[in-house]
């Protein structure tokens, strides 16, 4: 099986999503560690609930960004890390990560891309009124919120919905659709052409 890192700064929803679908054996994976920036983020106690192994890399401890990331990388070295999956990573990570792991780093969004690209995206959308939104999960490249797309789901924003009543759609989708994902990727089923993503029938 695939030995997988989950790469996240906060309260860790699909960190949980992904663990649920390991357990259950949807994902054949091997979670191996849960690196965080944060301190405090609640993530790491949702790793230690299921005794996964985390990580706190105190990003003052660096003169640098790169410094930061080199220690990160070798943690998934340690731990022989395959796909790194990043789920509410607060870092814009440099090329020289998405070179090492070129086509081996995911990311979700909630906006359809290219739409609300960045923080709030959630928020800004509701604010400016579109009647459609969505999750996109994505491969990570040098720009931000800009890989090839792998999948992506809609959803309609009703009238009446409050702000917290769409994140809290917004959030139901992610924790589908991430799983769905990355098992593509683990499976094989993926093939990039350019910007595009195809998944191969079996």
């Amino acid at each position: 099986m695939i030995n997988i890192a989950v790469l996240a700064s906060g309260r860790g929803t699909n960190f949980e999503a992904i663990v649920k679908a390991i357990k259950s054996n949807y994902l054949k994976a091997n979670l191996k560690v849960l690196i965080t920036d944060k301190k405090n983020a609640y993530v790491r106690i949702r790793a230690r609930t299921h005794g996964i192994r985390e990580v706190f890399i105190d990003p003052k401890r660096f003169n640098s960004p790169m410094d930061f990331e080199k220690e990160t990388v070798k943690i998934l070295k340690e731990e022989r890390v395959k796909l790194v999956v990043l789920a509410g990573f607060m870092r814009v990570l440099s090329p020289y990560f998405v070179n090492l792991y070129r086509k081996r780093i995911l990311n979700i969004h909630p906006s359809l891309l290219p739409a609300f690209k960045g923080k709030s995206a959630i928020e800004r959308a509701y604010k400016y009124g579109v009647k459609v939104t969505g999750v996109t999960v994505h491969f990570v490249d040098r720009k931000v919120d800009n890989g090839p797309i792998i999948l992506q789901e809609s959803l309609k924003i009703k009238d009446d919905y409050s702000l917290e009543e769409l994140e809290e759609n917004i959030h139901r989708i992610e924790h589908r659709l991430y799983p769905k994902a990355i098992k593509l990727v683990i499976d094989g089923k993926l093939k990039i052409k350019g910007r595009r993503v195809i998944v191969e029938k079996f």
